[in-house]
This record gives C-alpha cells, sequence and structure tokens, in this order.
C-alpha cells in the first residue's frame, strides 16, 4: 500500500491502482509497510494523454504484466516503444475520490489533529478537544474550517479512513479495522468510506470502477 501525495491531496494506492501524474507535478510519496514502488515515466512529446491532473488509474493483470515488462533492463528501445504504447492504451481513470488530510498549520488545531493521527479512534468530542487545547467549541469550529478548509467532523472522518486502508489492504477483518479507526460498528464504517470516497472498500482496493449500487 502506496501513499502519493500532491500539495494537500493524497491518494492511497493498492497494487491494484496507480497515479497517473503530468509532468512537473512534485509530489511526496511514501509507504507504510515494506513496499515496492514502480514507477513508469514517459517522454511528454511522445505521450497522447492530455490529462492535466493527477488521475487515479485501474492496474489490472495486463498492465501489471507491461509494469513488470518495461522494468527490464536490457529490453530493446524498440520493444520498449510499443510496450509503452500498449500502456497507453490500457490507461483509464478511476472515479474514486482521493482521500484529502489536510495538515493544520495553527498550533490549536495542530495539537487537536496530532492527537487525532496518534489514535484515530480517539472518542472524544470537539468540545473536549477544544477544552484540551484551551479555546472554546465555536472557535475551535472556525480555526478548522479556515486551516484546513474541512470541519472537525469531516477532517476525522478523512483521517480515519486512510488509517483504515492500509490494515484492510492487510487482509485485517472490516470488523476488527472499525474499531481501530474509531467506529462502533463495521456498518458505520463502511457508510462513511462509501460516502467519502464513493465505492466500497473491497471494491476500492480490487480496483474495480463500479459504484456501490451500479
Amino acid at each position: 500500500m502506496l501513499g502519493v501525495a500532491v500539495d494537500d491531496t493524497y491518494w492511497v494506492l493498492p497494487p491494484t491502482r496507480a497515479l497517473w501524474l503530468p509532468a512537473g507535478v512534485v509530489h511526496r510519496t511514501g509507504a507504510t509497510r515494506d513496499a515496492v514502488l514502480c514507477s513508469l515515466y514517459f517522454e511528454p512529446d511522445r505521450c497522447p494523454l492530455d490529462w492535466t491532473e493527477p488521475t487515479a488509474v485501474r492496474v489490472d493483470g495486463l498492465l501489471a504484466h507491461l509494469i513488470a515488462y518495461l522494468d527490464r533492463e536490457e529490453l530493446a528501445d524498440e520493444a520498449r516503444l510499443r510496450a509503452e504504447a500498449v500502456v497507453m492504451d490500457l490507461l483509464r481513470p478511476l472515479p474514486a475520490t482521493p482521500i484529502d488530510v489536510p495538515p493544520a498549520v495553527d498550533e490549536r488545531v495542530r495539537a487537536v489533529t496530532d492527537m487525532l493521527l496518534a489514535d484515530p479512534a480517539d472518542p472524544r468530542s470537539l468540545d473536549a478537544y477544544a477544552r484540551a487545547v484551551g479555546v472554546s467549541r465555536r472557535t475551535l469550529t472556525r480555526l478548522f474550517a479556515q486551516d484546513t478548509g474541512m470541519s472537525f467532523d469531516r477532517w476525522r472522518t478523512h483521517m480515519r479512513l486512510r488509517a483504515a486502508l492500509p490494515l484492510l489492504a492487510e487482509g485485517q477483518p472490516v470488523s476488527r479495522v472499525a474499531r481501530t479507526v474509531g467506529y462502533a460498528t463495521p456498518s458505520a464504517f463502511l457508510t462513511a468510506f462509501r460516502r467519502t470516497v464513493g465505492t466500497s472498500p473491497t471494491r476500492y482496493l480490487r480496483g474495480e470502477v463500479a459504484f456501490e449500487g451500479d
């Protein structure tokens, strides 16, 4: 499970998906566990795609084999160019929303987000966090929106879902993952995931395109 961040937007990438990045986009990558990062680079003047924004794509069996094939150092230039052309034909955008967890700048908001990141299951309310950092609920609500562009509840939901994905990718049961990241029931976790990401965790991790209900 890899993570890729562009500014404040963050994509979580299981082996079934990848991220297309246009030339010149500054980004950061990381992993919560041991992982192998495979990257393909294409000359902009030989790239037929006109995608101007980072775009998640599905990695199915053929594309995965082509990525491994293009990793061969002894591959002849002509063969490499032919394989790259096939890769371009296979890239299809996925209709999944990136899980944004904007970092905080204000020290009071950052103190709250640090506590939540340390323990996603922390059940304290906004009032309790406001008391912990010495401000009123109204002040913390305003600061959260100004600093992260999100409400407290939305930020915490995104943070919990991002924390859940590596655990799900490891094969942990949904019931255990839900409790670990702060949901009382698996159904509450699944509802939050579908509402935020646009599909179920299973379909997300498999790289399936269809939304729940389609």
